[in-house]
Parts: C-alpha cells; sequence; structure tokens
C-alpha cells in the first residue's frame, strides 16, 4: 500500500504522513460561526475533510475530528442587532442549519465545542499569555497578544505583520497596530462575560487555540479549514498557541481552496451565495458530494448547473455499474474462471491500487474519481459480458472502497448486501434439502463451488450456514 503524502500548507511542500500517536490521528477543523445560513462553499470544506477522515479510516487510522461552532461574536452580534432578536436565538436557528446540513451530507463530528461553553478555559489560556509576557491589558480592558514577541509570525502564510490592516476601533490602544485582540472589553447593549479584566467576550482567533488543545492535546496531527483562514486566523493561532505553550503545536495544515459560482467569488455584493440547503433540496447529498470530491480540494471549484448535471450523469454511470455487477452475482457462480477472466480480474486489481494511490498523495480525490471510472468501464467493456462471478466480486469491492472515501452510494450497497445474502441463503436452503435427501455428491458441489467464491459452509446435524471465509 502506497504510502501517505499530505501537502502542508506550512512549508508549502509535500511531507509524508506521520502521526504523533501510532495509528492515531487527531483533526481539528475550524467550524461556522452561526449567524447565517451555511453555504456551498463551506459545503465544500466539510465534505472534503470528511474524505480525508474516512481514507485515513479506510487505512486502519483511529481518527478523531474536532470542529467548533463559533457562537460569540461580532457577526453574530451585529444580526441580532438587525433582526431585533437575541443573539441566543440567532445562534440556536443557525446551528440548527449546519447541523441539518452536516447530516444530510454524511458528515460526522466526533465534537463539536461552542465558544460559550468554554469561556473559563479561554480566560486561562490568555492569562497565561500575559503572565508569559505574550500579551497586554489595554485600558479599555481589552486584551491584546504582542506579535513583536513572537519571532516567527507570518512563517505560514509567508505575510509580514505590518501588511495586516484590521480596521479596528481600538487600534490606537495597542501597542501596534497588527496586535490582534485576546478578549474585547464589553460595550453596551453587548453579551458579556465577567475576566480579571472586566466585563467581555473572547477573540475570534482564541477560541480555537482554546478548544483544540483542550480536547486534542498541546500537539495534534491536523489542523485545517479553508483557504481564507490562513491569515490572519490561523496564522494567529499559531502565534498565540505556541507562545503559550513553547514548542510546536500542529504538524500539518491543510486548507481547501475556495469555490466559485461561475467563476466569480462568492459574496453578498453579487448576490449569489448559494445556502447549502437550497443546493441539497436541487441535487441531493450524492451528487453534491460527488461534485465536491471531483476536484482535488487544493483545486478551485466552480459552481455551474452544467457541472452539476454532469456530476449527476457521472455518479449515474458509476450506479449503473454496480447494477451490473449485483446481476452477475445474483445469478451466483457458474464455473471457474477462465485465463481471459483472470487476466480481468488483475486489472481491477491495479485499478483498486491506482485508487488507493490517488488517496495516498495528498488525498487526490480527483484522480481517484477518474480511476473508479475506468473500472465502470471494464465493468461494462469486460465483466458484464462474460459474466465472471469472481470479476464481479472483485469488481464490487473495488466500488466499495470508492464508496468508503466518496460516500455516494450507500444505498446501493446496501442493497447489494440485502440481495447477495439472499442469494447466498437461498443456495444454502437447496443444498440443505438435498442432504436431506441425501443427494450428497450434489451438495458436496455446492459446496465447492460457494466455498471457490470465498463463502465457507458450516455444516451442522440439521442444516448448514454460512459465513464469508
Amino acid at each position: 500500500m502506497s504510502e501517505i503524502k499530505v501537502f502542508n500548507t506550512m512549508g508549502r511542500k509535500l511531507e509524508p504522513f506521520k502521526p504523533l500517536m501510532p495509528q492515531t490521528v487527531r483533526m481539528y477543523v475550524c467550524g461556522p460561526t452561526v449567524y447565517d445560513y451555511v453555504h456551498i462553499g463551506h459545503g465544500r470544506t466539510f465534505v472534503a475533510f470528511d474524505a480525508i477522515v474516512r481514507y485515513l479510516r479506510l487505512r486502519g487510522y483511529n481518527v478523531i475530528r474536532v470542529q467548533n461552532i463559533t457562537d460569540i461574536d461580532d457577526k453574530i452580534i451585529n444580526r441580532a442587532k438587525e433582526t431585533g432578536k437575541d443573539w441566543r436565538e440567532i445562534v440556536d436557528f443557525y446551528s440548527r442549519d449546519y447541523l441539518d446540513g452536516l447530516s444530510a451530507l454524511k458528515v460526522k463530528i466526533d465534537a463539536h465545542p461552542k465558544v460559550t461553553e468554554h469561556i473559563n478555559e479561554i480566560i486561562q489560556f490568555i492569562q497565561g499569555l500575559i503572565d508569559k509576557g505574550h500579551a497586554y491589558v489595554a485600558p479599555s480592558g481589552s486584551v491584546y497578544f504582542d506579535v513583536d514577541t513572537f519571532p516567527n509570525y507570518g512563517a505560514l502564510s509567508n505575510t509580514k505583520k505590518e501588511q495586516w490592516n484590521q480596521g479596528e476601533e481600538f487600534v490606537r490602544e495597542k501597542r501596534h497596530p497588527y496586535d490582534f485582540a485576546l478578549w474585547k472589553a464589553w460595550k453596551p447593549g453587548e453579551p458579556y462575560w465577567e475576566s480579571p479584566w472586566g466585563k467581555g467576550r473572547p477573540g475570534w482567533h482564541i477560541e480555537c487555540s482554546t478548544m483544540s488543545t483542550r480536547y486534542l492535546g498541546e500537539s495534534f496531527d491536523i489542523h485545517g479549514g479553508g483557504i481564507d483562514l490562513v491569515f490572519p486566523h490561523h496564522e494567529n493561532e499559531i502565534a498565540q498557541s505556541e507562545a503559550l505553550l513553547g514548542h510546536k503545536w500542529v504538524n500539518y495544515w491543510l486548507h481547501v481552496a475556495y469555490l466559485t459560482i461561475r467563476k466569480e467569488k462568492m459574496s453578498k455584493s453579487l448576490k449569489n451565495i448559494i445556502p447549502l440547503k437550497d443546493a441539497l433540496k436541487t441535487w441531493g447529498p450524492n451528487v453534491l458530494r460527488y461534485w465536491y470530491l471531483s476536484a482535488h480540494y487544493r483545486s478551485e471549484l466552480d459552481y455551474s448547473e452544467e457541472a452539476l448535471e454532469s456530476a449527476q450523469k457521472g455518479l449515474q454511470r458509476l450506479k449503473d455499474a454496480v447494477a451490473a455487477l449485483r446481476g452477475i452475482i445474483s445469478q451466483g457462480p457458474k464455473h471457474r474462471s477462465d485465463d481471459e477472466a483472470v487476466k480481468v480480474q488483475r486489472e481491477i486489481a491495479n485499478l483498486i491500487e491506482k485508487f488507493h494511490e490517488a488517496m495516498s498523495m495528498d488525498f487526490n480525490t480527483s484522480e481517484a474519481l477518474i480511476t473508479v471510472h475506468k473500472l465502470a468501464d471494464l465493468v461494462f467493456s469486460k465483466v458484464q459480458p462474460m459474466e465472471d462471478f469472481t470479476s464481479a466480486t472483485l469488481a464490487l469491492e473495488g466500488f466499495r472502497i470508492f464508496n468508503e472515501v466518496f460516500g455516494v452510494m450507500d444505498e446501493e450497497f446496501g442493497a447489494v448486501n440485502e440481495r447477495l445474502f439472499k442469494v447466498i441463503d437461498a443456495v444454502l436452503e437447496v443444498r440443505n434439502q438435498l442432504r436431506a435427501r441425501k443427494m450428497y455428491d450434489l451438495s458436496d458441489q455446492i459446496r465447492a463451488v460457494l466455498e471457490n467464491a470465498g463463502i465457507k459452509v458450516l455444516d451442522s446435524k440439521d442444516k448448514s450456514t454460512w459465513r464469508f471465509a
């Protein structure tokens, strides 16, 4: 099996993937700020990391994925003011939208920490930075990180601190204009929590540092998110985390490229933002997942109705191939594979290996999908005409591996398993009747055919059962 390599944004190069703990991968992915509907760009990031998690698990790793929910932020407060609603009502409504979207896309998260549930830990984190001389309390009661105390600032993004224009109103009380807020002092009408520095709330960046270390430890394997988070969010996370901890914090940084709408960036000004819930209604989760994963996660992906229609057709062809295999398998083994069938089986095995090679090379779902379509072509051109049971079974295993990662044919595989089991049960029942009539020669032949197909027959006095060998 190919060695897994990942493209690390820190250093911008491919690196062998070696988790800090044997066979365990700890991953943190930045989740949404819940002040509006999640859109198809968010959906791409969720699914991209889901495919990464699924492949790592396929390779035998235990993966722990943590994805936060930012439930207090300027955007939430502003939306509450705009609508006249309580900020908690805003959070509850859009959190449900986010979680419903994840569920529809079949994305599972192991822990979903919320900022407001970790205020005490955030305060302790900030106090630790103050005690070490990396942060200071401003006259307003806000607390800022002193960027000049962290010499490696900018290593992730290759951005110079002097280039960062934050446009904040409290810039006058900072030591340097590029210092960033860890704690924001309370303003009348805003929600607040008590702290050693007065009433206030956490800054955006500190929450992820605090919650990731809380759930994954002081060093972990993968930190990810959209490419738009590289600077300043992830850059600031590194600065404050490594300043406090005193060592390397994250081993691999992975970032998903932009999703565009007909070659234009999504923006409210262009009014081209497509809510995820609307896309799910139109195309369904399987087509969306297929389309998301048709491009490598580091390549831009462009939305259009034509692109989704193409994805729909591509997915249908794969489903048709699985249906063809199901038909062959349902007939049961007819004969031993001849030389031509064995040659086809080798082609299938090679394509399965190519799938793994693609996924091992920085989780290249685009190349992996091309390989799976080659498998479908082989099914229609060779496997189906020869109706070879072993070839069909091996090809079906290739599609099962594909689906483990892509998650676009769960229904088909449920049906395949159910029908296959029924066929085997029916064959075994016929054999039981033959044994009852003492027609042992014929029952032994059936047993041999089943075992050649990888099905172990377990005989008892009354009847026989089976399992996969």
